[in-house]
């Protein structure tokens, strides 16, 4: 979706530190950065996450109901895994640097870092990369409809994903591993309703 941009605005940005623009932080060595329309207002129909991670971290399985994604891999390396709705095989293409994975629009997919130090650019043809979330799934879908659905233990369904929480976004999740950056640290910019940032 293209959106208007009034290039001769004095409002118009044509620089950004995405440095200083923080969407979600596990900790010191996981975390993403982000640059779409609310940061920089003269993009067109173009975002991007930056993307840390250290060795087997994963970008949890999602997909993005309104934008392809191209993966592509600066540091590190990083095994990309898709699942082909049409058909139904899940394709997993470890990359490196200078390599790239292309996710089509609104395909369930997942990164995660073979080595430390790795080092994504996933960059979307949207304004902002809006993300449906594996967790979210999983904790926001009633247990007695799995239940129900898939003939299932409720109980038992329950207990699974007790661990579970919404918003995971890097994983695995271990006690106090998900934070907020540090109060004043980095000004953030408002990234608008439409994305999630981190979880308290």
């Amino acid at each position: 979706m293209s959106v208007m941009v009034d290039y001769s605005s004095p409002s118009a940005q044509f620089a950004f530190d995405l440095n200083r623009s923080t969407f979600f932080v596990r900790d010191r060595s996981n975390f993403i950065n982000i640059c779409g329309i609310h940061q920089l207002n003269t993009l067109d129909n173009v975002s991007l996450l930056d993307i840390y991670l250290s060795v087997n971290s994963v970008v949890e399985p999602h997909y993005h109901q309104d934008a392809a994604e191209l993966v592509y891999c600066i540091a590190g390396a990083a095994v990309v895994s898709i699942l082909n709705p049409f058909t139904k095989q899940l394709h997993s293409y470890a990359i490196t640097p200078g390599q790239v994975v292309n996710v089509p629009q609104g395909w369930w997919h997942y990164e995660i870092a073979t080595v430390d130090h790795t080092h994504l650019l996933a960059i979307f043809n949207s304004p902002t990369p809006n993300v449906i979330l594996g967790s979210d799934l999983l904790k926001l879908t009633p247990a007695a409809m799995i239940a129900h659905t898939y003939s299932v233990d409720e109980a038992l369904w329950k207990q699974a994903i007790a661990p579970v929480q919404p918003g995971t976004i890097i994983g695995p999740v271990h006690q106090g591993h998900v934070k907020q950056p540090e109060p004043n640290a980095h000004p953030l910019p408002n990234p608008g309703p439409d994305y999630r940032r981190y979880r308290p």
